[in-house]
């Protein structure tokens, strides 16, 4: 079983949502979290956010009463947690492995459309300077760390596929992922531990409050605009190009 799931785990129910313990919303919100579903902060409380999440789960995953709980939807939703890519050990040295768990993880978190995952591709490529390998802010200076300690933020400076950044940033994702990022933010160039970040960033809106989904839909495709999920529009015209590129190279 994953980690932060052992409190949800003594559920033998059915029971009411709003029956559960503070530890046990915590363990169903760090559960839909992983899967994208927003929930806000996990904080234990049993709110709308938190119940309209679950009822979606419910639709799409296990039918039946979305105001209750059972040990049969608990699995499910651990099951699910499991099978995320973000949660398997892929060769994270080796750029088509990582480029195929990105495509991977997309999917898993519903941000699947071939447009959607060309620009989370192309990202990650500018990022991490065509390497595809978690990065730290400002890895190309000449005297990187001295220049990192004069950073407002330090130590919470940009770590991963993607620049996590800020504290608070470092504490959403810790406390999702049950990872201590804030006593030890090097944590977030782990691999999996990106990998999550980059895509559940994306799909919820975590690093700037606008989500790909309000860019790129079935409907209509953005890539220019598509920037703005990650850093306003600094180099939106040149990743615009890329995400173009890992397109047409898809069909």
């Amino acid at each position: 079983m994953p980690a932060g799931f052992d409190h949800l785990s003594t559920i033998t129910g059915p029971v009411s949502l709003q029956s559960l313990t503070t530890d046990q919303l915590k363990d169903l919100q760090r559960g839909l979290s992983r899967l994208a579903f927003p929930i806000g902060k996990i904080d234990g409380e049993f709110g709308p956010l938190t119940r309209n999440a679950w009822a979606e789960f419910k639709t799409d995953v296990s039918p039946g009463n979305p105001l209750l709980i059972g040990a049969e939807s608990v699995a499910l939703l651990v099951d699910k947690v499991s099978k995320l890519p973000s949660n398997q050990p892929f060769n994270a040295t080796d750029k088509l492995a990582t480029m195929q768990a990105i495509k991977q993880e997309c999917a898993a978190q519903g941000i699947g459309l071939p447009t959607q995952t060309a620009y989370v591709l192309a990202t990650t490529q500018w990022e991490t300077a065509q390497t595809f390998r978690p990065v730290e802010e400002a890895f190309f200076v000449k005297h990187p760390d001295a220049f990192r300690r004069t950073l407002p933020y330090f130590p919470y400076y940009g770590r991963g596929y993607v620049q996590l950044t800020h504290k608070g940033n470092y504490e959403t994702y810790g406390n999702i992922l049950m990872r201590d990022l804030v006593s030890n933010p090097a944590l977030a160039l782990d691999p999996q531990t990106s990998l999550f970040v980059l895509v559940h960033g994306f799909k919820v809106g975590a690093f700037t409050g606008r989500k790909i989904t309000d860019f790129i839909t079935a409907q209509s495709t953005d890539f220019v605009n598509a920037r703005r999920c990650i850093n306003g529009t600094d180099k939106a015209t040149e990743i615009a190009q890329i995400a173009q590129q890992f397109l047409s190279s898809s069909h």
